[in-house]
């Protein structure tokens, strides 16, 4: 009798079982005051709220739903995602059948948000409806009507409970979202959303991200290791990525923080970060460890001069300012407008205080009651909101913005605060220019600082600068014709001139740019005058459908013919998800791993490998894919599985996971 070899695991088809299917979805386009909507109300935060009065000169950047896009990356079930859908758009998604419909919505869209429940109630009557969003502050008593659930805590996890999905610890996958930065109707940079923290524990009386999450400080990316991964993923798609992080206080956690500027400092990459701050947090740290970890701009909440937020303690803010801006760092600095303790005469002063540190950009928003926060209580305990509003609840949801007087003020008629708030964006533009030349003056001016430093990445970060402002050559014509006023004419040109100095003259290809670059001005102003191409078109982003999916090319399509447990998915930002299910065999494997290997030699994808669907994956099969990729590793990103087998680890630590 002779003994047999190990019997090979035979591999059983999966039978398919329907899954349920999650539409998430913001709401629906067109959007602003010319569609009934309140003043700032659209789908950009820099033109809508803080570069509003600078017309043609305002960067623009559609400001996307995140939420929706983190939340559908994290779960398991198969999600479509809409951003700013027309009415007709989402109708035709909701025709396909979802077992719940996910509305995010603000305060002051709360309108446009019932528009969205009719339309499910209506053509996908069976659907659960989800809201979720800071809209949400609002009471049951006022959603339930429109609402199977409402989701008043963090997303993810809230969805995986409602989808009765394993609970999974931080940090969640994180989606790789970038956002375009157009000038004069032109793309110039790319954005890197990294998704930090939810939540701020300075609760500024007025504040509905710090009330909402009760003070408390979400960590969604915990430490600096896990936002450097993050970044370095966003690096290997484009090399020249610059970065916002999203998270209320980023420097508020030192601890955090320094781990993450060691990261940066060990990578040796100079990077370009965007982050919000207060003096309480910047006044932990010196100017050098800012710059070390490639902060180059910050928000920082100036409010008013005597509105004393605990935020605002630490170093003096004009010292502040004064620092920042010399080393390069840009400073997006937002007052309150309508404070009890201020009337016209301080309104004018503490603008003028503003003004004089010379923020890059400004924003000026009105003192506003939102549900949920302390001053909001106050008022209605006190009764001061303004009577046509508490007999109107939903027009004093729509006037929740920013931009409209709502309570009763001890020195200002509501005309008087509004007229005010409208002075102050005027102001800023005509007395200190276009924000994009006071950007040029900044980063110049951290040229200047930093280019004989001793610290090796501050020297790479003031060529950084100094590449930044060379390439906004062409843009100087368009600012000395166009500018706000004479006297700002005059300060482009003398900016111009000390570029020219500092770098050299434009060159032919430069010359001509500058050309191209006030034509596209010109058709920037005239399309604001007329209110065209105003409006987003349709972002739609399917999340484990691959049949809704845009198709990948051919060699990956081959996947699915050549071996049956596994589906193919493109994403975005070049990015082709591999899902295994089930048994993978050690031959499998192999003819898997040559498949992969070959595609990813052919294309420039990036390759995100999912095995957490896999109930069996042996040592020897793990070696033989691992052997395939191990030469592509840097553009592969692996989901683990949940069984542990040492040897089957070992193999798989070769790549980095997803994260």
């Amino acid at each position: 009798m002779t003994t047999s070899s190990r019997a090979k695991p035979q591999i059983v088809p999966r039978p398919r079982v329907r899954q349920t299917k999650v539409l998430f979805t913001s709401v629906c386009r067109p959007l602003g005051p010319r569609y009934g909507d309140s003043e700032s109300v659209g789908y950009e935060l820099l033109f809508g709220q803080v570069t509003r009065a600078q017309g043609l000169f305002s960067p623009r950047a559609t400001h996307s739903h995140f939420s929706l896009e983190y939340i559908a990356e994290n779960l398991e079930a198969p999600a479509m995602v809409l951003q700013y859908p027309s009415r007709a758009e989402l109708i035709r998604e909701l025709k396909k059948g979802y077992d719940y419909v996910c509305i995010s919505f603000l305060l002051a869209v709360f309108h446009r948000m019932k528009e969205v429940v009719a339309l499910v109630r209506t053509h996908s009557p069976a659907s659960q409806i989800v809201l979720g969003g800071y809209g949400t502050v609002l009471s049951d008593e006022a959603l339930k009507p429109y609402a199977d659930h409402i989701c008043r805590e963090e997303g993810v996890a809230f969805m995986r409970r409602l989808l009765n999905e394993p609970e999974i610890p931080m940090p969640y996958r994180h989606p790789l979202i970038v956002s375009r930065l157009n000038i004069f109707s032109k793309e110039a940079s790319q954005t890197g959303m990294i998704f930090a923290g939810l939540g701020c524990p300075n609760g500024c009386d007025f504040c509905c991200t710090s009330h909402f999450f009760k003070r408390r400080h979400i960590r969604l990316l915990p430490t600096g290791k896990d936002i450097y991964n993050v970044i370095e993923r966003y690096l290997a798609i484009n090399p020249d990525m610059v970065f916002t992080i999203l998270d209320e206080d980023f420097l508020l956690n030192k601890a955090r923080a320094m781990e993450f500027r060691d990261c940066v400092i060990r990578g040796g990459r100079s990077l370009s970060i965007f982050a919000f701050a207060s003096i309480k947090a910047l006044s932990q740290y010196k100017i050098e460890e800012i710059l070390e970890m490639g902060i180059d701009g910050v928000w920082i909440g100036y409010e008013g001069a005597r509105s004393g937020y605990a935020k605002q303690q630490g170093r003096s803010t004009r010292e502040l300012f004064k620092e920042l801006k010399e080393h390069g760092v840009t400073i997006l600095a937002s007052m309150i407008v309508g404070l009890p303790y201020q009337n016209a005469a301080i309104i004018r002063n503490e603008l003028d205080g503003l003004l004089a540190l010379r923020p890059d950009l400004s924003q000026f928003l009105i003192y506003g009651p939102t549900p949920g926060t302390p001053f909001y209580e106050r008022i209605m305990n006190e009764g001061l909101l303004h009577q046509e509003l508490v007999e109107n609840k939903e027009s004093y949801y729509r006037k929740c913005s920013g931009f409209t007087a709502m309570v009763q003020h001890p020195s200002l008629a509501p005309r008087e605060i509004e007229e005010a708030q409208e002075r102050c964006f005027k102001q800023d533009y005509e007395r200190l220019g276009p924000s994009l030349f006071r950007v040029i003056d900044t980063y110049l001016a951290g040229y200047h600082k930093l280019r004989n430093s001793s610290n090796p990445l501050l020297r790479k970060k003031s060529r950084w600068f100094a590449a930044q402002v060379r390439n906004a050559y062409p843009i100087f014509l368009a600012g000395r014709l166009l500018g706000s006023n004479s006297e700002i004419k005059r300060w482009i040109s003398g900016l111009e001139r000390r570029c020219y100095h500092e770098f050299g003259k434009p060159n032919t290809i430069e010359r001509l740019a500058s050309l191209g670059a006030l034509a596209l001005a010109l058709w920037t102003g005239l399309k604001l005058k007329l209110g065209i191409f105003q409006h987003p078109r349709l972002a739609r982003h399917p999340y484990r459908m691959p049949l809704e999916s845009p198709q990948p090319g051919r060699i990956w399509r081959r996947l699915r013919r050549r071996i049956d447990v596994i589906s193919v998915e493109l994403r975005s930002e070049r990015s082709v998800w591999v899902r295994v299910e089930g048994l993978l065999s050690a031959s499998q494997a192999h003819e898997l791993g040559a498949q992969l290997r070959a595609a990813l030699e052919r294309g420039r994808e990036h390759l995100v490998l999912d095995l957490t669907k896999l109930t069996h994956l042996c040592p020897d099969a793990a070696k033989k894919l691992a052997t395939n990729l191990r030469r592509s590793r840097q553009r592969v990103r692996l989901i683990t599985p949940t069984f542990a087998h040492p040897r089957v680890a070992v193999w798989l630590a070769l790549f980095d996971l997803y994260r």
